[in-house]
């Protein structure tokens, strides 16, 4: 407990029998509750979470796999039934400073705001420790995330050690959650329609304890953004269209499509020139005004989009 406020953490576990025991035990006495949900582990996660012997322990099973969001939201469920006040989430493998727990927790505790999120990129420790690939591919998707999700004061988007409210919670439809790897970064998208405040809390980033990763870049940047693409337009049309019109939507709608005519025109006509045709100047000038305005608009509903959320932390 905190601030007179009850705490879990949720451990999602997927074949962790090598480090959840270690996780487990990190957890620090602010924690009331800790509820390691086993996603379906092929190997001795659940014996290693009951061999641990804390009780506050509850051990969640899956009898099929659900992805990391799944086992989360699983987790939050099980908070929600025991009308838990802050909900954490802590991974299995041992990645994440549980000294650094009581900082998440606090802004959440007090009201400050209704979700902290570590941030492992703000001392700029992580380019020395984290895999250049695994760093690039979080900068990238960090990016998009703030486009997508309208907390363009929020970064390290793949950063999985949060604290979340009760009240947020209960807000949340969580059947709608992205279930796998890109949970966070839809999470993000869905607090921002329920107007939630965000805060980043700088946390130190962790490598090579023993962790194996499953996460393929090639696989995991082309879905996520695909899921990102789509959940910014979700956004679009539930926070400014459905409940408080903005004028932004036209901008962005209008803007990306002036960019993409300008570019399919722009990309027909060099093939063209290729091709030995005449490019009259008037086709050049309408693809440079397309462009232009098109990137003007964008640019312009993304100003109105920051103004918009500048509240949210």
């Amino acid at each position: 407990m905190l601030e007179g406020k009850r705490v879990a953490v949720v451990v999602p576990a997927f074949d962790e029998e090598r480090l959840l025991a270690g996780t487990i035990r990190g957890i620090p006495e602010i924690v009331d509750r800790i509820y390691v949900v086993d996603d379906a582990s092929r190997d001795g996660t659940t014996a290693q979470a009951e061999a641990v012997g804390d009780p506050r322990v509850e051990l969640i099973r899956h009898e099929r796999n659900s992805g990391v969001g799944g086992a989360i939201a699983t987790g939050y469920r099980r908070a929600l039934e025991e009308e838990i006040d802050v909900v954490c989430v802590m991974a299995a493998d041992n990645q994440m400073d549980p000294g650094e727990l009581q900082s998440l927790v606090e802004p959440v505790a007090r009201g400050e705001v209704e979700y902290a999120k570590a941030n492992r990129l703000v001392s700029g420790e992580a380019w020395n420790v984290i895999p250049r690939t695994r760093y690039l591919g979080n900068a990238v998707l960090s990016l998009m995330t703030k486009i997508a999700s309208g907390y363009w004061h929020v970064a390290d988007s793949q950063a999985g050690y949060t604290a979340l409210s009760s009240s947020a919670l209960q807000r949340l439809d969580l059947d709608r959650l992205y279930p796998r790897y890109g949970f966070p970064n839809d999470m993000l998208v869905h607090l921002n329609v329920q107007n939630a405040r965000v805060r980043d809390v700088p946390s130190r980033p962790i490598y090579d304890v023993g962790e194996q990763s499953g996460i393929r870049l090639r696989s995991v940047v082309p879905r996520i953004s695909w899921l990102l693409f789509k959940a910014f337009w979700w956004r679009m049309g539930q926070k400014y269209v459905i409940r408080d019109f903005h004028p932004l939507v036209f901008f962005y709608s209008f803007g990306v499509l002036m960019l993409a005519v300008g570019f399919v025109l722009g990309l027909l006509e060099l093939v063209l020139r290729i091709a030995g045709n005449a490019i009259t100047p008037a086709s050049i000038v309408l693809v440079a005004v397309l462009l232009i305005a098109g990137l003007q608009m964008t640019l312009f509903a993304m100003w109105f989009d920051m103004e918009a959320n500048k509240d949210l932390r």
